[in-house]
């Protein structure tokens, strides 16, 4: 992945490290009202150190092969993110999860974004496999996998506990077969 990579003439996709925690959690409390029924960790980044923790997370996994965490920066400000929440070499598999604050929606910036990472994870690490997960009640969620051209392969039940109640959780996938089939340019 690029430094910096462009997505539109004010947005760009570039890597969130640890030192930029502070922007992180700015952001997280300004989009925390619109992404945190969907996104359980954002329940952890409340002040500094949460942030930072979570960032060196992501940034210890990077060093690792495992995995990483990119920011969405709209008109210079960090507007939402993407991560490869698994990341599994061996099996060739691998998930991506995004989060997006109100003012970035509607700009096409998560599924730009995706299509960055889906082309990493099968062109360049060689994953065979990249997964996308939602609850059923995420409709943009569900529309991004839909537009990238993803294969909904069904909904495991009760499979994710989060505040206190079990819910559906949609398995969404690109393979590799497919994803080189569909390239855009």
């Amino acid at each position: 992945m690029l430094f910096a990579s462009r997505l539109t003439e004010n947005a760009e996709l570039r890597a969130l490290e640890p030192w930029q925690a502070a922007e992180f959690l700015a952001h997280i409390d300004k989009a925390r009202a619109n992404i945190e029924q969907y996104i359980p960790w954002a329940e952890l980044v409340t002040d500094l150190d949460g942030a930072q923790t979570f960032l060196q997370r992501y940034a210890d996994r990077q060093a690792a092969g495992e995995g990483r965490i990119y920011g969405i920066w709209l008109d210079g400000e960090l507007a939402g993110g993407l991560l490869f929440r698994t990341f599994e070499p061996a099996w060739g598999s691998c998930e991506i999860g995004v989060w997006i604050s109100a003012e970035g929606q509607g700009h096409g910036l998560i599924t730009r974004s995706t299509r960055q990472l889906i082309d990493y994870a099968i062109g360049v690490r060689g994953m065979n496999r990249v997964e996308w997960r939602c609850v059923p009640s995420n409709e943009r969620s569900i529309a991004v996998a839909k537009r990238l051209g993803m294969t909904y392969e069904g909904t495991l039940r009760e499979a994710f506990p989060y505040r206190g109640e079990r819910h559906d959780l949609q398995v969404w996938a690109m393979l590799h077969n497919e994803w080189e089939s569909r390239h855009w340019a």
